[in-house]
């Protein structure tokens, strides 16, 4: 990671607007309509709606998604008792975190008052206008009463996330080490360094788990906490043993797992090389832990290692969970966040670890090949799934646990809206994985050797979405699987070059050779082409072996749409096929083809790839409204491309009038009606949002879908979608991830089951 300086950090906070976050309005405010609802007189309504019923504060107002981060500046970050206001830049950073990763608005208020007793009645003043309170770096003792009492006084999640949150992450981080490690959590020795508010949290949120009380051993700056010492307050008296051990080097040895939240450099390599066999050291001090992630590693190889930065692996982040553990508690409206959610949360995290990792996550983060083990024991904070995943199991633990005011009772919308608040609208792709999901098909994945494939094909399987083959060298394909912690149950694997499949392989150029004898293809030549996995794929579909294919990381599109042709062929009522990309984007999805089968179209292509187009939006269910894309407007240019486009839409207004679509029009004029209309009255389109872009060559419209993904423009993009092949052939190309491997599967799914309905 680049090194953060003074004078970075300094410009990053000053510069344009200064601060970190503001406040945007949600309502329309441009007319005196807008703004006469928005206050006097309208605003009357919603407020004598709430004096009768305070719950309807939640539909009327922010309430219901507004947080308040809180602090008097006693304990900030590792800068200590700094006060208030110098707090301020904390605060801020922590409501940019809560925006960016679970949609939830932040006030910061920066208190200041010592004064426990004075604090909470702070907070409790303001309360009403919040639907959850996170209270921030307050010293310990005073946090622990603060809490308690606003916890007990208010009827709002509450939680000091200094305590809990280093608690509920380092759990799952704890319960995945001591899953590679073999160990048993009730039986395992504890030592922590730190006594203060955070540690203490951690030990009791363990203790939760089954850590016994007798196997833990608790260190502050003067040593042990035994029954011996004199200087304990009360919270640190529950930790005390009956023991003789005085120094944290005493403490350690035969230790199965240390947990720091101390202050740097006080373990050395020779404290950890008294531990236990396969030592879990979490050194979580911050900005230093306790000792070095290079001496860690250097002290022994069997250590699974943690600490809080983000430049070495396992960071036990906060981040990890307080953005989501609020969010599922703003969502049932929850009256508090009570141990099961803390607990829901922690399992969630430790479960979603190994999990197969997003093609997103190794990006961002320069890793090749992210799975479960020492290395990765805790998800990254990146993880786009701990919205979800995180948020609905703390969701699911309120309710059970009789904490909620709101009921959810579809588990999977519920997943859907919260996958769409952070993104782009990706209605589209739930309701296609729906549909795929109502009957899950058969689905080749010819390149089953690359690993994007195999991921692919196992999330898939494990979101229901198909059944899935992989082709290919099964001692390969397991090996690969093997080496980045993939499972393969309920993968079906078929080599199509072993000798075992040497019957299918004759079938198969059997029928090959009967259906091509009169373009000159021989069975002795079909049975070389079988030992090629698209030839050998197409025609598993082709035999109704299987459902669907998908193909295209390793091979050429000409090589595979040849291959394509050849063994499925058209539909009979069109002489050419083109592909299609959907991507989502804020105003919705859009339509664009042809990006990958036709170069150059002529004319009669043109028309073709309209009809294409048309009968595949409708198959979205949505009604196409297209735009045949030029450099030029209606009749500008009469050369070439442009006078091939304004002969289709002549044809299309004669023969089709049913359907939507007019051209040749440049870009700018098909995305925005306002200007179309005013400078082109006549065009057939008016008043109307186009969806549908169909461009004169695939150079243009192959550029113009990859460079909206690439400027942030359009979120989620699914394809290339072919149109017009009889059977469900899906190509994807080199740079597809494991994601738009998935999208596509739903895709090829979906068409097999209407070419089941189409063939009925």
């Amino acid at each position: 990671m680049p090194k953060v300086t003074k004078e970075a950090a300094l410009k990053y906070h000053s510069s344009g607007k200064p601060g970190k976050i503001e406040v945007v309005p949600t309502k329309p405010h441009s007319t005196q309509n807008d703004l006469s609802l928005a206050y006097s007189p309208g605003v009357a309504e919603p407020c004598l709606e709430i004096e009768k019923d305070p719950q309807l504060a939640y539909d009327y107002t922010a309430k219901g998604n507004l947080v308040a981060v809180i602090s008097n500046g006693t304990a900030v970050l590792g800068l200590g008792d700094i006060g208030a206001l110098a707090g301020k830049p904390v605060m801020e950073g922590k409501g940019l975190l809560f925006k960016i990763y679970a949609g939830i608005d932040v006030f910061d208020i920066e208190v200041d008052e010592k004064d426990p007793e004075k604090f909470i009645q702070t907070v409790k003043a303001i309360s009403p206008t919040f639907g959850g309170i996170n209270l921030e770096d307050i010293k310990a003792p005073g946090c622990f009463e603060i809490e308690k009492r606003l916890k007990e006084e208010l009827d709002i999640p509450v939680m000091h996330d200094d305590q809990h949150g280093t608690a509920i992450i380092s759990a799952a981080a704890l319960l995945n080490a001591l899953d590679i490690a073999g160990k048993d959590i009730t039986k395992v020795r504890l030592v922590v360094n730190g006594a203060g508010a955070s540690a203490v949290a951690c030990t009791k949120l363990y203790m939760k788990f089954g850590l016994k009380k007798e196997n833990i051993i608790m260190c502050d700056s003067k040593g042990v906490l035994s029954t011996k010492r004199q200087d304990l307050n009360e919270t640190k008296k529950y930790f005390a043993a009956d023991t003789d051990l005085v120094t944290l080097d005493d403490a350690i040895e035969g230790a199965d797992v240390f947990v720091g939240l101390s202050s740097a450099d006080v373990l050395t390599k020779e404290m950890i090389r008294k531990m236990n066999n396969d030592p879990i050291v979490f050194a979580l001090a911050n900005p230093n832990p306790e000792i070095s992630y290079d001496e860690a590693m250097a002290s022994r190889d069997d250590i699974i290692f943690a600490t809080g930065r983000s430049d070495y692996p396992n960071q036990v982040n906060n981040v990890l969970g307080f953005p989501y553990i609020f969010r599922g508690a703003l969502d049932v409206r929850a009256t508090s966040i009570n141990e099961e959610m803390k607990l829901a949360a922690s399992r969630a995290i430790a479960d979603l670890a190994k999990d197969i990792v997003p093609d997103v996550i190794n990006t961002a983060y320069e890793i090749k090949k992210l799975s479960f083990g020492r290395d990765y024991i805790i998800p990254k904070p990146l993880d786009p799934r701990l919205l979800t995943v995180v948020s609905i199991a703390v969701a699911k633990a309120a309710i059970a646990s009789g904490v909620a005011r709101k009921e959810i009772t579809d588990w999977e919308a519920y997943e859907n809206r919260l996958d769409e608040m952070l993104g782009y609208s990706n209605k589209l792709t739930h309701s296609l994985n729906t549909l795929a999901k109502s009957e899950p098909k058969r689905v080749v994945y010819c390149e089953g050797n690359h690993i994007n494939m195999i991921k692919a094909a196992v999330i898939s399987h494990k979101e229901g979405l198909c059944h899935p083959i992989l082709l290919g060298s099964e001692d390969r394909i397991r090996n690969i699987a093997r080496e980045n912690g993939i499972d393969l149950k309920g993968v079906e694997i078929i080599d199509h070059r072993n000798i075992s499949e040497d019957i299918r392989r004759s079938r198969y150029a059997t029928i090959l050779s009967d259906k091509k004898s009169r373009e000159g293809i021989r069975y002795q030549e079909a049975f070389e082409k079988m030992s090629d996995r698209n030839y050998f794929g197409m025609m598993m579909v082709e035999t109704g072996d299987a459902d669907a294919v998908i193909t295209g990381v390793y091979s050429h599109y000409r090589e595979f749409a040849s291959t394509a042709l050849e063994v499925i062929g058209l539909k009979p009522q069109y002489k050419h096929f083109a592909a299609m990309h959907i991507v989502q984007t804020k105003k919705g999805p859009y339509f664009l083809a042809d990006t990958l089968i036709n170069r150059w179209p002529d004319e009669d292509v043109l028309i073709e790839i309209v009809k294409l187009s048309h009968d595949t939006v409708r198959y979205f269910a949505t009604e196409p409204v297209m735009a045949m894309l030029s450099f030029s407007n209606y009749g500008a240019d009469v050369d070439g491309g442009p006078k091939s486009i304004s002969n289709a839409i002549k044809y299309f207004h004669e023969n089709y009038p049913d359907f939507v679509i007019d051209g040749e029009m440049q870009l700018n004029f098909a995305m925005n009606k306002d200007l179309r209309d005013h400078a082109f009255p006549f065009n057939t389109l008016k008043g109307k949002d186009v969806n549908t872009l169909i461009f004169p060559n695939l150079s243009s419209a192959n550029i113009s879908s990859k460079l909206l993904m690439e400027l942030g423009i359009a979120g989620e993009s699914i394809g290339p979608i072919q149109m017009g092949l009889r059977k469900p052939v899906h190509f994807t190309d080199i740079e597809s991830s494991v994601r738009d491997i998935i999208n596509l599967t739903a895709v090829a799914v979906v068409d097999a089951i209407a070419s089941k309905d189409a063939n009925k």
